[in-house]
């Protein structure tokens, strides 16, 4: 089944039609980061001359899509919702089909291995281009090796392949993508809307936090590349030498039951806490003293780069692109993986320094507004996509 959520309103633009782009993308629940960047798209590229539209594929009846869909129409985003069953879902291509052909979809995007794969199909029925960016493949399950064989049959057959992080960028050679074809474009941050609107006492007050604190934060899905067993195992540690912290994990995911357990077992649930999936994200990072993404694997994270919009200081692990993002000890503070004796260290200076903290803070936030705007990145996807329709 289609649903279709059209804008809010329609704007009405000079600008010269060159292409109509189709976004899709698989997602379950309420969707992650990337969601982040391919909502936002449609602002922008309608003023570029390229009207897109965004088609997401989720399990029938998923209450977490109307969480997208709401965000959706926040951000004036033509979205389409397609029932997907699963790998034997056969109408999910035919709706799929069905929406290039009656929008006259000239670039097709995809975002992950299904999209990708379901791409080249249509592509015998319906001529098009293909683009598709590489996000990161950080969700491990048994499946992991079939998409990982899939992608990269789909990835060498593409127009062009956009990555965003190094790493991924050179994965991608690695497995046959021509460098003509691949383009290296990190994820940004849109400044108009991730900027500090309240003072952190404030914050911390509407949100419930503990005002005379230190409130440590994380954020993302709950799933075990995401490491937050360990900032827990840290946190615990600390509190034990009753350091003055707090704990807010926002996110849900399936091993959130397991680190509920781990939280209880430690004695101070009254001060490290599950948030769940929170919808006031905006207000969420601007109640925290110190933002830590602790995850072994990644692409290049939204979360960092919107904690330090927000001019929050910023503990990350090495991890894909963040070593590019952040210089370490200037605008943030970078620990390797898994090392929770380093991470317990630098977590320490930060909570007994506040002006350290606030400088860090200060100087993320330039780093993001002078290096990831998210207009540019939006240009360069432009030119990419101006470049491969010039091609024969």
């Amino acid at each position: 089944m289609i649903n279709e959520i059209v804008p809010i309103t329609s704007e009405k633009r000079k600008t010269e039609h060159k292409a109509t782009v189709l976004e899709t993308r698989v997602v379950t629940g309420q969707g992650g980061g990337p969601e982040k960047t391919i909502l936002n798209t449609p602002r922008y590229m309608t003023s570029y001359g390229f009207p897109t539209l965004c088609a997401y594929m989720h399990p029938p009846k998923d209450p977490g899509f109307k969480t997208i869909e709401k965000r959706a129409a926040e951000l004036n985003c033509p979205l389409v919702g397609i029932d997907d069953s699963g790998a034997f879902d056969r109408s999910v291509a035919r709706n799929l089909l069905q929406i290039c052909e009656e929008k006259n979809i000239t670039i097709w995007h995809g975002h992950d291995y299904k999209s990708n794969y379901i791409g080249l199909k249509l592509r015998k029925k319906h001529p098009m281009k293909l683009v598709t960016t590489v996000h990161g493949w950080v969700h491990h399950t048994w499946k992991t090796p079939f998409y990982y064989f899939l992608d990269r049959w789909c990835l060498r057959r593409y127009d062009h392949v956009i990555c965003v992080s190094n790493d991924l960028y050179e994965k991608c050679l690695s497995l046959g993508v021509p460098e003509k074809r691949c383009s290296l474009i990190v994820n940004a941050i849109d400044t108009m809307q991730y900027h500090r609107k309240m003072k952190l006492d404030e914050a911390k007050t509407k949100l419930g936090f503990p005002v005379h604190r230190v409130v440590i934060g994380a954020c993302g899905r709950l799933s075990p590349e995401k490491n937050f067993a360990g900032l827990i195992r840290v946190a615990a540690e600390l509190l034990k030498e009753n350091a003055p912290i707090s704990v807010f994990i926002a996110g849900d995911g399936p091993i959130r039951d397991s680190l509920q357990r781990q939280i209880n077992a430690t004695g101070f649930a009254e001060h490290i806490h599950l948030l769940g999936f929170r919808e006031d994200i905006m207000d969420f990072y601007q109640g925290l003293d110190i933002f830590v993404l602790n995850s072994l694997r990644e692409g290049l994270p939204n979360v960092v780069l919107e904690a330090m919009a927000y001019e929050v200081p910023v503990i990350s692990t090495r991890v894909a692109g963040v070593p590019r993002l952040i210089t370490n000890g200037y605008d943030g503070v970078l620990i390797d993986i898994k090392n929770e004796m380093e991470l317990k260290l630098r977590l320490g200076k930060l909570i007994e320094d506040f002006d350290y903290r606030r400088l860090l803070g200060e100087n993320g936030n330039y780093t993001i507004k002078a290096q990831y705007s998210f207009g540019v990145r939006m240009k360069k996807i432009r030119d990419i996509y101006e470049k491969i329709l010039a091609e024969k």
